[in-house]
């Protein structure tokens, strides 16, 4: 027999709901805190995220478009190279201990300079980023490849910045050098990516005059005649970066064919003095005419490298001129009437010229460093440079590892992944 329980009574029901209420509310609180304090994190995401639903868009709803590509559009539409130089203490990827293969002549604070802030600045262009260079993404780009650098020694500045930055995600072994020390082979085996430099004056063939067996400083150079230091292996090359310019400014006479048809810096009254940027002009027209026409070269990809400008003070290299600064120029402290600038025009119409007249299989690009590298004068190494047979020099033209040229490569790397 079950035994039966007595009725509650009317006050114990009132208590106990009562009770219950309480302990409800009581487990109700944290519930509504969590929700708000879930509610408040989602309205911040939604408001400071750029696009906080990019990674999940509907592929079956053709509305959805527009929020997935128009960022990126507009990222390809941007000026990489119209902007300014802004703080960043981030400094750079790697140092003068983490890079081994950094030349004497470009380690700077290995010879003495002591300031650093040089190296804490950023280029922004005005609408949008270049990211520091990724090294393993960059060497995922040219995976199986070869790049080549084609000009003077800051063509080899550029390829030893380049160098250290891939470093840091793979040592790359030290294939080949030349007996002066100018044509460099570099291997990164895990990736089977070669990289080098091949060493050129003038892009044409330049020949030094001889007086009494001695160096005259006086070059002809033969316009229709490309140096085959860099031509004789173009073929087995998928991406070219070329530059030049330094080597012009000197006593030069043009030829074509066997006629002079323009000098610089000469004083005959029979040859027309055409100036640096003419013959720097003719020099890439004759270079890029030669890649646009070479048959086994399907599918390279050729970047015209502006002109970096130097910035010496208070005189040139032989005459007691200096780079001291320590900080960036603004953009208001440039002359865009110097020679740098009609240089690096020069080239840029060369480079669209090349565009306008590429065989099938070809492209060619710029990658637009003058502006930038205008507001450098603090990059370069100036009397840390190490040379004991020159002292009392300053070297305003070549840049220090690291340094602002490392900037370079991050346009590189952006340019590569437009084309790719």
């Amino acid at each position: 027999m079950k035994s039966s329980s007595p009725s509650p009574s009317p006050s114990s029901l009132f208590l106990y709901s009562k009770k219950n209420r309480c302990l409800s509310m009581g487990r109700l609180v944290p519930f509504f805190l969590s929700s708000l304090g879930l509610t408040t994190i989602f309205c911040l995401f939604i408001l400071y995220s750029p696009n906080p639903f990019r990674s999940i868009p509907k592929h079956n709803d053709p509305n959805q478009k527009l929020l997935v590509i128009k960022p990126e559009k507009e990222k390809e539409n941007c000026d990489l190279y119209k902007g300014e130089w802004i703080p960043d203490l981030e400094g750079s990827k790697y140092t003068n201990s983490s890079c081994a293969t950094i030349p004497n002549s470009k380690n700077c604070f290995r010879n003495g300079r002591k300031d650093t802030d040089f190296l804490n600045w950023r280029w922004k262009p005005e609408k949008c980023d270049v990211p520091r260079i990724d090294p393993k993404a960059f060497l995922e780009i040219v995976r199986g490849k070869t790049l080549a650098f084609i000009g003077d020694s800051v063509a080899r500045n550029h390829m030893e910045s380049l160098l250290c930055l891939l470093s840091q995600a793979e040592v790359p072994i030290d294939a080949y050098k030349d007996k002066d020390d100018r044509n460099r082979i570099w291997y990164f085996p895990a990736h089977q990516f070669t990289l080098k430099i091949l060493w050129t004056k003038f892009l044409v063939v330049g020949e030094e005059r001889k007086i009494n067996d001695s160096s005259s400083g006086i070059f002809d150079l033969y316009l229709d005649k490309v140096d085959d230091n860099w031509t004789r292996a173009l073929h087995t090359i998928d991406y070219i970066i070329i530059s030049d310019g330094h080597w012009f400014f000197r006593p030069i006479y043009l030829h074509k064919g066997s006629n002079v048809v323009a000098c610089v810096y000469c004083n005959e009254p029979n040859v027309t003095d055409r100036g640096v940027s003419f013959a720097v002009s003719m020099a890439f027209r004759a270079a890029l005419g030669h890649i646009n026409h070479c048959k086994k070269c399907k599918g390279v990809i050729t970047l015209l490298r502006t002109f970096s400008p130097s910035h010496f003070e208070n005189g040139f290299w032989n005459t007691g001129g200096s780079c001291n600064r320590t900080s960036p120029f603004s953009e208001k402290e440039i002359d865009y009437g110097a020679r740098e600038w009609e240089l690096r025009n020069m080239q840029v119409e060369e480079i669209e010229r090349a565009n306008r007249k590429r065989k099938e299989g070809k492209r060619f690009e710029v990658l637009d460093v003058t502006r930038a590298m205008l507001m450098r004068p603090d990059g370069h190494p100036g009397d840390y440079w190490g040379n004991k047979w020159m002292k009392g020099y300053n070297d305003c033209v070549h840049w220090c590892l690291p340094g602002p040229i490392d900037l370079w490569s991050d346009l590189l790397l952006a340019v590569l992944r437009r084309l790719s």
